[in-house]
């Protein structure tokens, strides 16, 4: 039967070999947390070149910039600007074109593409219209590149609107510059009929 005193000395030994865990978790724990850790672009010695940051692996694209449509993802045809659009244009593309115009274009270009939406009313600089001659013989792709980078003092919504909408943006665009100039000719005799 163990004594009292070795009772104690098996409890302190213990408490001495938890202590000791404990300590080394939370030198651990604290490692992690102030981690040796590496800004970018900052001074490495632990590389030959010196550089932290390593360079991409040749042959590897990063995920989401592999652009093998260059119409669907970039508006163009062999380098130039599109002429047409990359699916068929159908009602459900002209309303979800819609809808994402009056969201993200009509506060400067309005709801019907004058140029007078309501941060021009309010003092900003009024952009081109959509009906003006010099726009109007733009090809799609033109709409679809100042959507995705930008033009002018009009910032790039690549990263707001996704590609496919972005079509449909410009899609609903063309539909707003015919719905101008379209004459009783351009509609169907149906389509006649309802004109007064």
């Amino acid at each position: 039967m163990p004594t009292k005193r070795a009772g104690n000395r098996l409890i302190s030994g213990f408490k001495i070999a938890l202590l000791a865990t404990t300590a080394l978790f939370i030198a651990a724990c604290n490692d992690m947390y102030d981690g040796q850790r590496v800004k970018p672009l900052e001074e490495s010695v632990f590389f030959e070149d010196g550089r932290s940051s390593r360079p991409l692996v040749e042959g590897t694209v990063p995920r989401g910039y592999l652009t093998l449509d260059e119409h669907l993802l970039k508006g163009k045809v062999d380098g130039r600007l599109a002429e047409s659009f990359p699916y068929a244009i159908t009602d459900s593309v002209m309303r979800r074109g819609k809808e994402r115009h009056d969201i993200f274009c009509s506060p400067c270009h309005s709801r019907v593409g004058d140029g007078q939406g309501m941060i021009v009313q309010r003092g900003f600089p009024k952009p081109n219209s959509f009906h003006a001659d010099s726009v109007r013989i733009k090809p799609v792709g033109h709409f679809f590149d100042v959507i995705t980078n930008g033009f002018g003092r009009m910032y790039s919504y690549a990263a707001s609107i996704p590609v496919n909408d972005r079509w449909a943006i410009v899609a609903y665009i063309r539909a707003l510059q015919y719905s101008r100039h379209a004459s009783r000719a351009d509609l169907s005799e149906a389509e006649q009929s309802k004109l007064p």
